[in-house]
């Protein structure tokens, strides 16, 4: 078998919990996705009860998706080419002329093929495969209290993903955006022409990658277990509410707003523009979530060689609306001016990398070093620039891939 099929069948539903979307996405009874998992082609459901299920998109008839539509409401699918109807829950309800198939034929034997474990965390839908998985909460491990701060930001807690979504693909491999997520070596040289427009803009807010080694600053990164990871880099935006807002890079508009904000919200005025940026954390769970920012990005292989990233802004619940417009602004920001200076470095590493004659490559960066400490928890803490982010995942993708088949 080919790796990147053994990563679709092992790693992509047999060991991890895969991220499948937001429960926000689903608001009402009878709402669906369609999605993939892997590569499996997926529809997620809230049935009219409101419980959640995973099925696959493909007829039990003849392997045809059912539902070719992003999203929507229905009770029900029915396949196009012959007729097949489903409920939204999987179970064949309606076949054309069954008696075509005999007498022994059994309507229940013909239902979509479910996804064993469907499970949110906090409006975090994830889903797997294995029936006998360790449990979502145990699999996150530490990572919960990462996701936990970046949920409670919002009021209540109350954060929603139903805005359009912002999507890129790159020809080269899915492992390669995971890399780089936790990479906090890289910026300075990938995302010196974004830092450099922004310093144009007005005094520069990236500070904490010039005039001195990140090494040596206030930014750290923590690899969590099983592959999750964060970059934290709250430690260098310190201070009062509002910090986060005044380190933000300019914006077109961005004086207007805050003179609007403060004129009519006083009282609230720092804590809401602080809403409207990033969490100033880079969370990874593998093997396919990535929080940056406001934003949520899923990674979505396609191939060996390509892979399709998709951006969703997010807003929240009890604040202004003009609060809610800017964070979708922030999309014009990284997504838009950052992204495609990694997706090139994406494709240019899988260029090096068909290079056969030259097998391995070099993510030792801090693996002797004396800086890291470990916490009574077993969460390893480093300088910014230390690659165990990326030993940390590949151990966990060598434990799936080396065991038994799921």
């Amino acid at each position: 078998m080919l790796i990147f099929e053994e990563e679709m069948v092992k790693v992509f539903g047999g060991r991890s919990w895969v991220y499948l979307a937001h429960e926000s996405q689903l608001p009402e009874p009878n709402s669906y996705l369609s999605l993939r998992m892997g590569r499996r082609p997926l529809l997620l459901t809230r049935d009219k009860h409101g419980a959640i299920h995973g099925i696959f998109n493909r007829c039990a008839h003849r392997g045809a998706t059912i539902c070719r539509d992003d999203s929507g409401v229905a009770r029900s699918f029915q396949c196009p080419y012959h007729g097949w109807t489903f409920r939204n829950t999987g179970e064949l309800v309606g076949v054309p002329w069954p008696q075509g198939y005999g007498p022994d034929f059994d309507k229940s034997q013909f239902g979509l093929r479910k996804v064993e474990r469907v499970k949110a965390y906090r409006g975090f839908i994830f889903g797997t495969l294995n029936g006998d998985a360790t449990s979502l909460e145990d699999w996150l491990g530490p990572a919960r209290d990462w996701l936990d701060y970046w949920i409670d930001r919002a009021c209540g807690g109350e954060v929603i993903v139903r805005s359009a979504a912002f999507r890129m693909g790159y020809r080269g491999n899915w492992k390669l955006a995971y890399d780089n997520a936790g990479d906090g070596y890289h910026p300075s040289f990938s995302h010196r022409s974004l830092l450099d427009m922004a310093s144009r803009m007005g005094e520069a807010k990236d500070m904490s990658y010039f005039g001195r080694t990140p090494d040596d600053g206030p930014m750290k990164t923590y690899s969590l277990g099983h592959g999750h990871s964060v970059i934290d880099q709250r430690p260098a935006y310190e201070g009062p509410p509002g910090s986060f807002w005044r380190n933000q890079r300019p914006q077109p508009g961005r004086e207007r707003f805050e003179e609007l904000i403060r004129s009519q919200y006083a009282d609230r005025a720092d804590a809401l523009l602080d809403l409207c940026v990033g969490a100033q954390i880079n969370l990874s769970i593998f093997p396919n979530l990535l929080i940056i920012g406001n934003q949520i990005q899923v990674i979505e292989p396609l191939g060996v060689d390509r892979t399709q990233l998709t951006w969703h802004a997010t807003t929240v619940r009890g604040v202004p609306d003009e609060v809610n417009t800017m964070r979708m602004r922030t999309q014009e920001d990284f997504p838009a001016f950052g992204e495609p200076d990694d997706q090139a470095n994406f494709e240019e590493v899988q260029r090096g990398l068909a290079v056969v004659e030259e097998e391995w490559i070099y993510m030792n960066r801090g693996l002797d070093a004396r800086w890291q400490t470990v916490g009574e928890d077993g969460v390893v803490k480093a300088p910014v620039t230390d690659e165990m982010h990326m030993r940390g995942y590949y151990a966990e993708w060598t434990s799936q891939m080396d065991g038994e088949d799921a």
